[in-house]
This record gives structure tokens, C-alpha cells and sequence, in this order.
């Protein structure tokens, strides 16, 4: 889910940026465009945590605007979701297909088919809840979910993932409420 990854990206600074702070404006204007963009390959980019000075080349002129390019190492801490991977997740939003959850930047559906059989058609619309038969379990917005990531898509900057609570140890782990509730 989490991992540190030594990435590099291209800055272009127009030429009022040049003086004795430079290295500084590029650490801010680097972590200004990658910071909350989810790369294909890498999964969001979370935080710049390092931009070693060696590792900030010299940089290239171009003639035709007169900026200049600079060819930047940084390290980053990344969220990636991994197919099977366990997660908990907070519901943004429930309706008659299912709920949708974050998992800080990443956007999972849940599916209601990828959930519990006793669940499959507990959708309440008046106060947009899904509700167990029993009537013990009801997941809501701003209620905690455990969930297992079936899926991903990437698409123009964004990630998203399917997900299911429809195995063991998964499902409601926080009513919402603020205290922890007893369903695992």
C-alpha cells in the first residue's frame, strides 16, 4: 500500500525564479505538481519526503522562451492499491449499487453483489443505508469499512479500485460514531 520510491520529474522555471533561492523554489514548485498526483506505475504520490542537493542537475536552457529545465531526483512516499490487499476505508457515499469508500486519495466502490448475502438487499433510499437482515450491521456514510481491493483502474492522473467485504474478517469495523464498534 505504502512504499518510498526514489522518482525523478522535469521542472521548468521561468527566469524571475533565478537567485540566491533557487534550490528552494525548486523543492516548492516540485512538491506543488507531484504532490497528489497518482502516476500509472507508481500509485499517488503522497509526499516529496527528500530532494538531495546532488541530486539537482544542472539545468538546460531553452532558447526559444529562455527557461530553464531542471532534471530533478526526489524520494516520495507512495500510495499503491494491490489487487487482495486488505484495506480499511471510510464510506463517502451509499446508494442502491452499492457505497463508495477512500482510502485517503483512493476512490473504492463496493459493489452490492460484493457483499454479504444477508446485506444484498438491505438498501434503506430515505436514509441511504445498507442494512443487514438482523438489523445489526448498517454501513453509512462516515462509517469504517474493511475491504479487500478486487480491481483497479488508472485513467488521466486518477486511480480507482473495486473492492468486497464479502469474505472473512471484512466489513463494518466503525459505526461512525466515534467509538469502535464490536462487528469483526
Amino acid at each position: 500500500m505504502f512504499y518510498v520510491k526514489t522518482l525523478e520529474h522535469e521542472i521548468e522555471l521561468e527566469p524571475l525564479h533565478f537567485g540566491p533561492k533557487l534550490k528552494d523554489t525548486i523543492v516548492r514548485l516540485l512538491k506543488e505538481e507531484v504532490e497528489g498526483l497518482a502516476l500509472a506505475n507508481f500509485g499517488y504520490v503522497i509526499n516529496v519526503i527528500e530532494v538531495p542537493n546532488e541530486q539537482m542537475r544542472s539545468g538546460i536552457i531553452e532558447y526559444d522562451t529562455g527557461n530553464v529545465v531542471f532534471y530533478v531526483k526526489y524520494t516520495a512516499l507512495l500510495l499503491r492499491p494491490f489487487i487482495n490487499e486488505v484495506v480499511d476505508a471510510t464510506v463517502s457515499q451509499c446508494n442502491q449499487l452499492g457505497f463508495f469508500a477512500f482510502v485517503g486519495p483512493l476512490r473504492v466502490f463496493v459493489s452490492k453483489h460484493s457483499m454479504p448475502e444477508d446485506m444484498m438487499n438491505g438498501f434503506d433510499p430515505s436514509l441511504e443505508v445498507w442494512v443487514s437482515d438482523d438489523q445489526e450491521v448498517e454501513i453509512k456514510r462516515g462509517c469504517g469499512v474493511r475491504l479487500k481491493i478486487k480491481g483497479r483502474t488508472v485513467e488521466q492522473g486518477n486511480i480507482t479500485a473495486i473492492g468486497t467485504i464479502k469474505d472473512n474478517y471484512l466489513g463494518l469495523i466503525d459505526d461512525g460514531s466515534g467509538e469502535n464498534a464490536d462487528i469483526i
